[in-house]
């Protein structure tokens, strides 16, 4: 006769199968109408690539009969190349984007698979202790590969898509150098500070992809720091408090403290509508603990929104994994709080699947 416990792991491993095939359904439909826009921005490529061509042969005939072209119409023939040109590259850009989203989507729903497939050959019964640390992997790939995504998107509809235009700026300011000097400085002020702009983007995605300062000054500061520039762009209200021994932890325990802090301070700004946040950690001696509260609309735990539930999820596996403990306490219209406690010594505990 079955244990009980046997009986708990067979409903929750049919429980995750079923989440499983849920998600993978989810990506298919996904990479189905990123294929249907891939043929559509194709076409549309195509189009904008030939009337490229066109405007840019009249432009040429233009410059070659400057002297007697009037100036608006010198102007016209510019301003509608340079349209043409924007058009063409903003519609690239889409195109390499719906490629990327592609490709991270083929390469989630493999992993998924994998998933589901340790998920069955678990339940056969060789091999069921194993079913759990792998599922916990796969997982925990998995939400890897999101974050990765993630940050694509963010490279190419920010820095990426920037210096596209600075290229096209910088072709403008160079024609115009012997038609219009003043014009030419005027658009090389503006390329200087779009420059700039992008710059301070860039250094934002290196610190969100390893902060420097992890691995020079530790957890803390670098959790101080990030909450402050966080509150910065977003316009929250962020406090930071901690409790126990301020100390250096190993290095791949304060990566992990500082991802998880990341990322729930990140989904706080994007889905709570919150003002405040409050952050605290407790460096103890045998564990660390954190809590990021908001004073946002809140959600029934047992209920977590679609847009909030990915990274709890991957949040719950990642420390069940690690042998710690993650919890949420919230309600609907009363905030939420959600925190978690990861062991100090990663060794006892790490990958055993506990």
């Amino acid at each position: 006769m079955a244990s009980t416990r046997e009986l708990e792991g067979a409903l929750s491993s049919d429980s995750f199968y079923e989440d499983l095939q849920s998600e993978i359904d989810e990506t298919e439909r996904e990479i189905k109408e990123i294929k249907l826009m891939l043929e559509q921005s194709k076409v549309e490529v195509d189009k904008l690539t030939q009337r490229n061509a066109t405007i840019t042969s009249h432009l040429q005939q233009v410059q070659s009969q400057i002297e007697a072209v009037p100036p608006p119409d010198i102007r016209s023939a510019y301003d509608a190349a340079l349209d043409a040109q924007q058009r063409l590259v903003v519609m690239r850009g889409q195109l390499e984007k719906l490629n990327s989203d592609k490709s991270h989507l083929e390469r989630q729903l493999k992993l998924l698979v994998k998933a589901q497939q340790a998920v069955k050959v678990g339940e056969g019964g060789e091999g069921a202790t194993a079913s759990g640390p792998t599922t916990s992997i796969e997982a925990l790939i998995q939400a890897q590969e999101s974050e990765r995504q993630r940050l694509s998107r963010q490279m190419h509809d920010g820095p990426a898509q920037a210096l596209s235009n600075f290229i096209l700026q910088t072709e403008i300011a160079l024609r115009l150098f012997e038609m219009d000097p003043e014009q030419a400085r005027e658009e090389l002020n503006n390329l200087k500070g779009a420059a700039s702009s992008t710059f301070q983007k860039v250094r934002d995605f290196i610190f969100d992809l390893r902060p420097m300062m992890l691995d020079d000054l530790g957890l803390v500061p670098t959790v101080k720091r990030y909450a402050d520039n966080h509150a910065e762009k977003s316009g929250l209200e962020i406090s930071v408090t901690v409790t126990g021994s301020e100390r250096r932890l190993q290095p791949p325990l304060e990566v992990i403290v500082f991802r998880a802090i990341q990322d729930l301070l990140t989904n706080t700004s994007l889905h709570s509508q919150a003002t405040s946040v409050k952050i605290t950690m407790d460096i103890g001696e045998g564990e660390v603990r954190a809590q990021v509260e908001d004073n946002g609309r809140g959600f029934d735990p047992q209920s977590v929104p679609d847009d909030a539930r990915l990274v709890v999820k991957a949040l719950r596996k990642r420390m069940e994994m690690l042998g710690g403990t993650f919890t949420i306490d919230s309600a609907v219209g009363q905030g939420a709080r959600i925190g978690f406690a990861v062991p100090i010594d990663l060794s006892a505990s790490a990958f055993s699947g506990a």
